[in-house]
């Protein structure tokens, strides 16, 4: 039987073990690096005249992963380094489906401009 003495002295050493591997956590670097990609190619897709507010967040986002590195908030920071990254690939997911409504309907707009024109040409008939 454990004595309670011994318990103690166990869960006292299981804490410490779980600060050392917090303490011990490398920082995030591959999910800010993919943060920082995400939010460059969104960027460059210039996502910002569509999804503004997603790639606004995205940037907070990694700040603030940045500052908990700085912290030495490592689980947090990732969380956060994710989360960028996430909203960085939703504004261009988004700026690419309304580029995309844009130019299915600038299509449909010439598209009835040219049946007008044809039925014009052959005096309604079809």
């Amino acid at each position: 039987m454990i004595t309670l003495s011994k318990r103690l002295k166990m869960t006292g050493m299981i804490g410490v073990l779980l600060l050392c591997a917090c303490a011990s956590t490398p920082p995030p670097t591959e999910a800010l690096q993919s943060a920082e990609e995400a939010i460059t190619n969104a960027e460059r897709a210039r996502v910002a005249d569509y999804a503004s507010v997603e790639l606004s967040e995205a940037r907070e986002k990694l700040a603030a992963a940045r500052k908990a590195v700085s912290e030495e908030k490592m689980v947090v920071a990732e969380r956060l380094a994710e989360q960028a990254r996430v909203d960085a690939e939703l504004a261009l997911a988004r700026a690419t489906l309304v580029k995309a409504k844009e130019t299915n309907d600038e299509m449909q707009k010439n598209m009835d401009i040219l049946k007008q024109e044809m039925q014009r040409n052959t005096g309604g008939q079809q």
